[in-house]
């Protein structure tokens, strides 16, 4: 039996539900992983998210690319929004690799892509939220709001729509040459914002043997660290936001 390649971990955290959710899907060696971090706690956006991730996943399989297997979708949403959930979001974050060539990302909100190489975590995402059109001053030391995300995954706005109102357009990309061994992370805000807060090395965390305990360990670390951190500033406000992440070998 081939060795797994990949695994996935969640965790709904404290919340009563979960809505972020994952896909793979290989076509003729060409694999596409999703991630979708859900907005809201309903069980009618799960069960979006989850459709949205297979069709993602498989759309952006069959071209080979991120951004064009995100845009279809992201664009089948804007013009069917009846059949396509008129009120459910989620923040996007999808990466595709092909034997041979390089890797490619997309993404819309802020869930990441990381890649861990030569002992670094490289963020391979830059985050569509409040505080990336308002960053940390010497006047306003946390910027936007983190969490007030300017793009995702059900928006009716193009890309002129979004860039004219935050500077970014509604999806991004980025390509990235795949030089010898490597794995990739894909991860929702409640799996990598506590361990980003608590300056946790993130290439450490992600760098077990086994990919499975890896992974469960990286969301758990993360539920974890949150619970504790506010429980340390509020005992009465606990919390800690469902976490997903995807963990992946990828080689060139």
């Amino acid at each position: 039996m081939p060795t797994r390649t990949y695994a996935i971990a969640q965790h709904t955290g404290t919340d009563p539900g979960q809505c972020d959710t994952t896909a793979v899907r290989t076509i003729n060696g060409t694999r596409a992983y999703v991630l979708l971090d859900g907005i809201g706690r309903r069980e009618t956006t799960h069960r979006w998210a989850l459709s949205a991730a297979r069709q993602i996943a498989g759309a952006a399989a069959r071209r080979g690319d991120a951004e064009a297997g995100l845009r279809h979708v992201y664009n089948l949403c804007r013009d069917d929004a009846i059949h396509y959930g008129p009120s459910d979001k989620a923040a996007a974050v999808v990466a595709v690799k092909a034997p041979g060539k390089p890797l490619t990302v997309a993404w819309c909100g802020d869930s990441r892509a990381y890649l861990m190489e030569r002992g670094i975590a490289v963020r391979l995402t830059e985050d569509h939220n409040k505080r990336r059109v308002y960053p940390p001053t010497a006047t306003s030391p946390y910027g936007g709001n983190r969490n007030h995300i300017t793009s995702c995954l059900g928006s009716d706005r193009a890309d002129e729509a979004v860039r004219r109102l935050y500077g970014h357009p509604a999806i991004e990309t980025v390509t990235r040459k795949i030089t010898g061994p490597c794995r990739l992370l894909l991860a929702s805000d409640g799996a990598y914002e506590p361990h980003e807060d608590a300056r946790h090395d993130l290439y450490a965390e992600c760098d077990g043997d086994d990919l499975l305990s890896t992974v469960r360990d990286l969301v758990n670390l993360a539920v974890d660290t949150a619970v504790k951190t506010s429980r340390a500033l509020d005992p009465n406000q606990v919390y800690a936001d469902n976490a997903s992440a995807l963990l992946a070998d990828l080689t060139p």
